[in-house]
């Protein structure tokens, strides 16, 4: 067994034993009992960015761990928030990774929807619902003109501008007609994204909710699933057993998707998640579990990743990029821990030291010895 010294919050160094857990890989061929999509992060340059505010992404690593998460079997949901959309990632960066990783997506048939929203206005450009129109208009035609898949995003400026339920039926009726295939809505909560409170027109996540439901019941055509992002498992399967037929629910829930893709005698969730970007061989290998009907078997694999899960996306909970990348960088998928604007920096030395110790319990460290080498690394630049 792999050991490696590692401090407490005192400081003091203890020896770790490394449980010495991997998983099998997933069979090939993917999963068809659920639908689910990895929202990616992306890998900087570190080299050739010069300056924090003009970020250079290292395109190969990214695109290479898109590959892998097609490889698994997941769609990959693209330029959202676990990229760092609207936190250092702006739109036309964002659209370049869209254009990018779409032309991958054929080249291998992989699976990919992509974020369009807003985010290009300029805080007091947005002053009435045509700018916001106007606006979420150009990103939704670039994206399809790319030949991407569009997912609504939620909109920081709608939320600042809108003054009714009405403004949001209205906004979102129009973009929802004017797109060439159904779409995924995105209603990310607050914890994720202060600037969307009282998003659909209501600070009540209930009333919220209606609002979003009558969006949905009068565009349901145009609609192929919405993914909230709450942290709210009742209030999801609510919402999932209120959604018109034909119309899915792509759980968000960070802290809940065993049992929310799992279901009930109702029906279940398909998935739409930031965590299936670190644990896609875990997560993948409970969904073909699932396909063959072993509950028992997908409960055991993802049962070690939710204490990982829930430290991950901890308080605050927009800073849980720092520890996928974290990750990302442990299992070798990225030459460096350096993140675009600086987002390394979010969480704390004991944060990253126990995620490490969670990763590991879960059997998530596909080269332990390696990683092991790495935060070895972390732990002397930390002290130096």
């Amino acid at each position: 067994m792999m050991e490696l010294l590692l401090p407490d919050s005192a400081g003091e160094f203890h020896s770790y034993t490394l449980s010495g857990k991997t998983l099998p890989q997933p069979k090939p061929g993917g999963f068809k009992s659920r639908v689910a999509y990895a929202a990616a992060h992306v890998v900087l340059d570190s080299e050739r960015t010069s300056n924090i505010a003009s970020p250079v992404l290292d395109w190969e690593s990214t695109l290479a761990f898109r590959r892998h998460l097609w490889s698994l079997g997941f769609g990959v949901a693209e330029a959202m928030d676990t990229a760092q959309r609207g936190m250092g990632l702006d739109w036309p960066l964002a659209l370049e990774l869209i254009q990018r990783s779409v032309a991958e997506a054929r080249a291998c048939n992989g699976v990919i929807a992509c974020g369009a929203g807003t985010d290009h206005l300029a805080p007091d450009a947005a002053r009435n619902l045509n700018h916001i129109l106007s606006a979420y208009t150009q990103q939704c035609e670039a994206v399809e003109t790319a030949g991407g898949r569009v997912i609504l995003m939620a909109s920081r400026a709608l939320a600042r501008v809108a003054r009714s339920p009405e403004d949001y039926a209205h906004v979102y009726g129009t973009i929802l007609q004017q797109l060439r295939e159904p779409t995924i809505l995105h209603w990310l909560g607050p914890m994720f994204d202060p600037a969307l409170a009282g998003y659909w027109g209501a600070n009540d996540l209930h009333k919220a909710m209606q609002h979003c439901l009558a969006v949905i019941r009068a565009n349901a055509a145009k609609i192929d699933g919405i993914k909230i992002s709450l942290l709210d498992a009742e209030l999801e399967i609510e919402m999932r057993r209120a959604l018109p037929p034909g119309v899915r629910m792509y759980t968000g829930d960070d802290f809940n998707y065993d049992r929310l893709i799992l279901g009930d005698g109702s029906g279940y969730s398909d998935a739409l998640l930031g965590i299936f970007d670190p644990i896609a061989p875990a997560a993948a290998l409970a969904l073909q579990a699932l396909d063959a009907g072993n509950t028992t078997r997908y409960n055991e694999l993802l049962a070690p990743t939710i204490p990982l899960s829930r430290h991950i996306f901890e308080s605050p909970t927009y800073n849980y990029k720092t520890g996928i990348v974290f990750l990302a960088w442990l299992n070798d998928f990225q030459p460096h821990f350096r993140m675009v604007a600086g987002a390394e920096t979010a969480r704390s030395r004991a944060h990253l030291i126990q995620l490490f110790q969670l990763a590991d319990s879960a059997g998530l460290l596909r080269n332990p010895e390696l990683a092991v080498q790495r935060m070895k690394i972390f732990l002397a630049q930390e002290a130096a």
